[in-house]
This record gives structure tokens, sequence and C-alpha cells, in this order.
């Protein structure tokens, strides 16, 4: 029988989050894949495990998922982690999931911490349905339309950053969504210094780019508390577009059923306009 994949959610700071469970986990499987091993080396230490230690990121070969699944599929468990929260959230631990999915071997949960939820749990904003997008690109078409994203979203919307970039995020989705959208940014959960933040977008903005972030840190976004309206373009001028159908040398005929598809107009309309040019 082929082993079990245990993904394992692990503290996003302070060591007394761990769960019983995902600390029994920890110690009874043979080998643990991490993101980053000199991370998660401690942990091993602080519970007592003695499971070999794989790296497993986002570089990862293809040579080190073979080497997990050859464990797994020899009857040996496999604890897959990241550096802080639950695995696979914003992280690179799914590849490892799907491909054991596809080959049938059992993936089990060990539920426990998350950047996403904690943070929003002390944030003050609607948490009853929210949006996730993880890191925003830094640059580009794919920054601005994931911005676009977040200022018509009418839920909350979280959002990763690393630290450095906080205030240039933040200064971005004041342009995008406007200066007085609420917003909260939470850091270093858990931690000695943890912090979280409420205000304007604005206001967050101006803070932290005269106190720049550190560690690690969770963007919340207000919602605009209504749905996004749908943007349609408007039909084209019947007249003006039967005249361009008859010039690139379309029948009447054809040029009213045309007509009739593009505006909405009745066929029966569309037939008269068209016969009266």
């Amino acid at each position: 029988m082929a082993g079990t994949l245990y993904v394992v959610a692990t503290p996003l700071g302070n060591l007394e989050d761990l769960s019983p469970r995902a600390a029994a986990t920890l110690t009874r499987a043979a080998a643990v894949a991490a993101e980053d091993t000199r991370h998660t080396k401690p942990l091993l230490a602080h519970v007592g495990s003695r499971a070999e230690l794989i790296s497993f990121h986002a570089h990862s070969s293809d040579a080190a998922l073979r080497r997990i699944l050859h464990l797994l599929a020899s009857g040996k468990d496999v604890a897959l982690v990241t550096d802080a929260g639950t695995p696979t959230v914003s992280d690179p631990g799914a590849r490892l999931v799907a491909a054991a999915r596809e080959r049938d071997v059992p993936v089990v949960s060990v539920p426990g911490p998350t950047a996403v939820a904690a943070a929003l749990s002390v944030s003050g904003l609607g948490a009853d349905r929210y949006l996730f997008l993880g890191f925003v690109p830094r640059k580009g078409a794919e920054r601005r339309r994931l911005l676009d994203v977040v200022a018509k979203s009418e839920w909350t919307v979280v959002l990763f950053e690393a630290p450095p970039r906080v205030a240039e995020l933040l200064e971005d989705l004041a342009a995008a969504c406007g200066a007085e959208r609420p917003a909260a940014v939470a850091r270093e959960l858990t931690k000695l210094f943890e912090e979280t933040r409420a205000g304007t977008l604005a206001e967050l903005a101006g803070y932290y780019a005269e106190a720049p972030a550190r560690g690690e840190v969770t963007v919340m976004v207000a919602g605009t508390g209504k749905p996004a309206r749908e943007e349609r373009a408007s039909p084209p001028d019947p007249e003006a577009r039967a005249r361009a159908l008859l010039a690139q040398g379309m029948t009447r005929r054809d040029v009213a059923e045309q007509l009739a598809v593009e505006t909405g107009l009745t066929r029966n309309t569309a037939y008269r306009l068209v016969n009266e040019l």
C-alpha cells in the first residue's frame, strides 16, 4: 500500500500554535517535504522528529518530485509543510498534492494556522465572503488587471506582499480603489512585534511610507459592498452599420439579417431600414 501525504499547517510564528496532531504527524512521518529546510529544521527539533528532511519549493526539479513520490509509493508517509501557515495557499505545494492524487496516493489535511484567516479575524473588515489574490505581480498589465479586480470586488480582498513593497502597493491600491477605501495591514502575526493597523488606503500608504513594514505582511481591502456592474459595449448605430455592410458587397437580405443580430432590431425593422437606404 502507498504511504499517505499529510498536508500539515505549521505556526505563523508562535510555536505554541502547533497542534498536537500536527506535532504527532511530523514525528511519525518518514520524511518531511519543506519549502525551506533551514526554516523547518528547528521545528522538527522542537517536536523531536527524526524524519528525513527534503527540500521542495517552487524551483525544485522533477527529480525532487519523483523522490517524494517514490517514498510514498514504497509505503512511507510524507508530511508537506511550508515556511509558515498552510501549505499550497500561495505556496508551491499544490504541485506535489496534484501528483500524489494522480497516483491514487491518500492525501490528508492536518489543518491549523493560516495568515489569511488570522489577518481577517483582527482586521475589522467583513469576512463572511472574501477574495484571496495572494501576491500581486510587481509591475505590468497583470498587476494593473488585479488592482482593477480589487477595486471592483464587492467583497474584502486579501493580498500578500513583501515588506519593502507594502507602501508602493498601498499607493497603487489607493489610486485604483479611491483614497478613502477602508483597509487594514497585518504583519508579524503571532510574533513578538505583531501589529494590525486599520484605516483608509491613503492613511495606510502614508504611514508605511514613513515607517517601512517589516516581517510577513497581509494587506486587506474592503469591498464595494455591491456587485460590480458589467460593462457592455453599446450596440452599433443601425444605419451606419448597415451602410458599412452594404459597402462590403453583402446583399440587402444578408445585411438585414446581420443587423438584426448585432443591434437587437427585429428582422422586419432591419429589412425596412436597409431598403430605405
